[in-house]
């Protein structure tokens, strides 16, 4: 067992260097689709456009008082997240148009920022609700 300390390592942020590109915000309803090979492809595109993808963009509605509607959104927003991951985006931001019953939509807005919690990713929302009550 050794007594000495262990060498200082420096943060990797220290050790950054600054490239030439330039951050996007992509909208969801822009992509062609969610598919690894797809996204794959538009990461390629955008890193030889000198472009980096730093936030992604959903609209979505939850105007039906329904558990079933409800659920599908919320499924259509998490491959969203599922996406964003992939393309390496820090933020997914959900901009809610309409909202029939909070007390439905929170809970799974918030089973979906623990999933993009988990992805590395920061779920941003925008509009009539929020997840604290």
């Amino acid at each position: 067992m050794s007594t000495s300390s262990p060498p200082e390592l420096e943060s990797p942020i220290e050790n950054c260097r600054p490239a030439d590109a330039t951050p996007v915000t992509l909208e969801a309803e822009a992509l062609e689709s969610t598919a690894p090979e797809y996204l794959r492809d538009l990461k390629r595109e955008l890193t030889d456009d000198g472009l980096v993808p730093a936030g992604l963009a959903v609209d979505a509605c939850f105007d039906e008082d329904c558990s079933l509607a409800t659920q599908d959104e919320i499924d259509r927003v998490r491959g969203y997240v599922r996406a964003g991951s992939f393309l390496g985006v820090g933020t997914v931001t959900v901009e809610i148009d309409d909202v029939a019953d909070s007390e439905k939509v929170r809970p799974a807005l918030a089973a979906c920022a623990e999933r993009a919690e988990r992805e590395g990713l920061e779920l941003e929302l925008a509009g009539p609700i929020t997840l604290e009550h």
